[in-house]
């Protein structure tokens, strides 16, 4: 079970290592915590599309519809509406009823309802920094560590309202941005005479103050890359598919990886 606070988050963090296990067998289920209802229209083609602007939950669920069907897994909507990027210094107060203001335990008991549904061996989702500091993708995170400790808190919880209880075996952080792997990659690129698109993130990360975490877990999934990009550009309004996500060659990335 992956838990990701929008669609088009499961394609871009972690979609390699659900495709490979797909192909090998095992049930995997994506939980979706909002509808990416107040996200921006990342795609320069698509930006000033009316239709897309008026729309655009309905359009991003049927993204996520292509995206769930490319990478052969399961998904579920919680149902709560996305939180928005706040921007501004002062940050604005985030808008009522959404999902970064619910309360913490109530919104836990809706993944704690999946879990005990799906029976997961295994949940992934986000640090307490979210990936990035999204009040959604923050907000997944303490949802999931509360569900996944509460899956058999059966007086929280109760099996009569939540169904029976479980304890899935682990849980992960997702970590492929991390920086060891995109210091390989930059210097890969340059290596090769390339140019990198990763100079400034570099740059950015020796400015900015964060502990990096130990990497525990690898899994060898980039014969998978190719489709965990065909996932991502299904989400047509999230990403330029001539952006810099799509720069690094793909025999590169593999070789990194």
């Amino acid at each position: 079970m992956a838990v990701h606070a929008h669609p088009d988050d499961e394609s871009s963090k972690g979609a390699a290592t659900m495709a490979k296990y797909v192909s090998e067998g095992v049930d995997v289920l994506v939980v979706t915590c909002t509808g990416g209802e107040r996200g921006s229209i990342l795609n320069p083609k698509l930006q000033g599309d009316q239709y897309i602007e008026e729309h655009i939950h309905e359009v991003r669920k049927k993204e996520m519809d292509e995206a769930r069907e490319i990478l052969g897994i399961k998904q579920e909507w919680l149902g709560f509406v996305d939180s928005g990027l706040p921007e501004g210094d002062p940050l604005p107060p985030l808008p009522e009823g959404c999902f970064a203001l619910e309360d913490v335990d109530k919104a836990a008991g809706e993944l704690v309802r999946q879990i005990r549904s799906f029976r997961p061996q295994v949940i992934t989702t986000y640090d307490e920094n979210g990936g990035y500091p999204h009040p959604d993708h923050i907000m997944t995170h303490k949802i999931t560590m509360v569900a996944f400790e509460g899956a058999t808190d059966t007086e929280k919880y109760p099996e009569s309202e939540y169904g029976p209880a479980f304890q899935p075996q682990k849980l992960y952080y997702n970590q492929g941005f991390n920086r060891p792997r995109t210091e390989a990659l930059h210097n890969a690129l340059l290596e090769r005479g390339l140019e990198s698109p990763y100079g400034d993130w570099l740059k950015r990360w020796s400015e900015f103050e964060r502990t990096e975490r130990t990497l525990t877990t690898h899994v060898p999934c980039a014969d998978f890359f190719e489709i965990r990009d065909k996932a991502l550009i299904a989400h047509a309004t999230q990403i330029d598919p001539d952006g810099g996500w799509f720069k690094v060659p793909m025999e590169i990335q593999k070789e990194v990886w």
